[in-house]
């Protein structure tokens, strides 16, 4: 059998198999308020695996972090349904052009503005509380989302901060949010219930940097003192749900693993046979899949099976209802109907 569907553990959490389902942007978070509602339960009850690990959608843990309509958020209690027209914030004010899921579809972004350095304090206390509200909701860990061009990637690539205080410059200084973050939230939950995401030469939203080897070097070896469940890497040659270039190889997972001394999860248009194959190697603990999950419920066990896959919808990712989303059927069910 291949070490794939071997038992792995990522902190106290026994896992029967590798397969992973990666946290995936789908827009179906009720409206008005950002509420995970009985559609999203039904989506994520469909792919659970016995001793599988999902990992939610990226979750907003505050109202002025919205980017997207329909992502849901942790920053209260009772969800707060709008943001009044705040203006968006950064580490530096740079050119950029990007959209925006809202009520009018895709629109352009709004303009930002840089974080004062007084500000970053309430940044992090967010993130804290925000894992405060997702330990008392149930959740059996958190991961902290440092890759994609989020607030804490923005700071951690050069391409984006130009800051020149403390939180910008130096390799050092840029990755410092990102581990006030990361301090701040094991204080909650301990170190072996959180992970990291991280995108070496990630380029999707306007990222860059121009040393991304050393960058992401300093942040896996920064973060081992922290013991976490694992870091999870998104290959570069992944750009949002795209690959700009068929065929390319894993890159980004082999030079981590030199570093990182936890559990790896890598994620990036991985297929079945190059899944089992970056596991065997030992480049990777387990593999996070995301197109294929979002059309195979049972995902794990076709993979193991070698079965069909079914195709997935890309016009139905971001946003919508039932459609694409809840109706793919197991390959179990399909075969009986």
């Amino acid at each position: 059998m291949s070490k794939l569907y071997t038992p792995v553990a990522v902190g106290p959490i026994a896992l029967s198999h590798r397969v992973v389902q990666a946290p995936l942007t789908r827009l179906r978070a009720e409206q008005p308020g950002d509420v995970p509602g009985d559609l999203m339960a039904t989506h994520y009850g469909q792919r659970a695996s016995q001793g599988g690990l999902q990992i939610a959608e990226a979750t907003t843990v505050s109202v002025t972090g919205r980017g997207y309509l329909g992502a849901p958020g942790i920053y209260s209690a009772a969800q707060v349904a709008m943001t009044g027209g705040v203006t968006p914030v950064a580490p530096s004010v740079v050119p950029f052009e990007q959209v925006v899921f809202t009520q009018d579809g895709w629109v352009p972004v709004s303009p930002h503005r840089a974080l004062a350095l007084e500000e970053i304090p309430g940044i992090v206390e967010e993130f804290r509380a925000g894992a405060e509200r997702a330990k008392a909701a149930g959740f059996d860990g958190v991961e902290i989302h440092g890759a994609n061009g989020y607030l804490l990637d923005q700071f951690l690539q050069d391409g984006s901060n130009k800051r020149t205080d403390r939180y910008g410059g130096s390799t050092q200084n840029r990755a410092r949010l990102l581990l006030e973050v990361v301090e701040a939230v094991t204080g909650v939950w301990g170190g072996d219930r959180v992970g990291v995401r991280v995108g070496p030469s990630g380029s999707w939203a306007g990222m860059s940097d121009s040393d991304p080897e050393a960058t992401f070097g300093y942040v896996a070896r920064a973060l081992n003192r922290f013991g976490l469940a694992y870091l999870h890497v998104i290959e570069p040659r992944i750009v949002g749900a795209e690959a700009p270039v068929e065929g390319k190889p894993p890159v980004a997972d082999a030079q981590i693993r030199k570093i990182f001394m936890g559990p790896i999860i890598v994620a990036g248009g991985f297929e079945r046979d190059g899944a089992e194959e970056i596991v065997e190697r030992g480049d990777a603990d387990l593999v996070a899949f995301g197109r294929h999950f979002s059309a195979n419920p049972d995902l794990p066990e076709r993979l193991k099976r070698k079965l069909p896959l079914n195709a997935y919808d890309r016009d139905s990712f971001w946003g919508g209802d039932h459609r694409g989303y809840t109706d793919f059927a197991t390959y179990e069910d399909a075969k009986a109907a």
